[in-house]
C-alpha cells in the first residue's frame, strides 16, 4: 500500500527565519507581523525595516526549526542597519531610532555632526 501524501508543507531545508514583533500603538498593542515566506530571511527583514514596513519594531526573533534553536536577533539587526546606513552615507531613519536605541542600549551617532563656529 502506498503512503498518502502529507497535507502539511515540508519544512524548509535548514533555513533561518526572522520575525518582527511590531508595536502598532494605542489599543492595537504589539503583534508578530505576518510576512510572506520569501521575506523572512535576515536580509529581507533588514530591507523591510529600512523601507519603513513596520510601525515601531520592538523585537526581532530568529529561529531555525531544522536545527532546533531560537534567539533574540534585535541587536544583530540593529547593528546591521547602523553599518548599512554608514556604508551608504545615510542617516538612520527616524522611524528606526527607537528600535536601534532599545536594541543596542545606545543612541546612534549622527552621520554628519555639525560643529558650531
Amino acid at each position: 500500500m502506498c503512503p498518502s501524501p502529507s497535507i502539511t508543507p515540508s519544512p524548509p531545508d535548514d533555513e533561518d527565519v526572522y520575525i518582527v514583533l511590531d508595536d502598532l500603538g494605542g489599543k492595537l498593542g504589539r503583534a508578530w507581523r505576518e510576512s510572506p515566506e520569501d521575506r523572512t530571511d535576515r536580509n529581507a527583514v533588514m530591507i523591510d525595516l529600512l523601507d519603513g514596513q513596520f510601525s515601531d519594531p520592538a523585537r526581532i526573533v530568529a529561529f531555525n526549526t531544522a536545527n532546533g534553536w531560537s534567539r533574540d536577533a534585535s541587536r544583530e539587526l540593529a547593528e546591521l542597519i547602523i553599518e548599512d546606513c554608514r556604508n551608504r552615507g545615510l542617516e538612520i531613519p527616524d522611524f528606526l531610532r527607537g528600535f536601534i536605541e532599545r536594541s543596542t542600549h545606545q543612541r546612534p551617532a549622527p552621520l554628519h555632526s555639525t560643529v558650531p563656529k
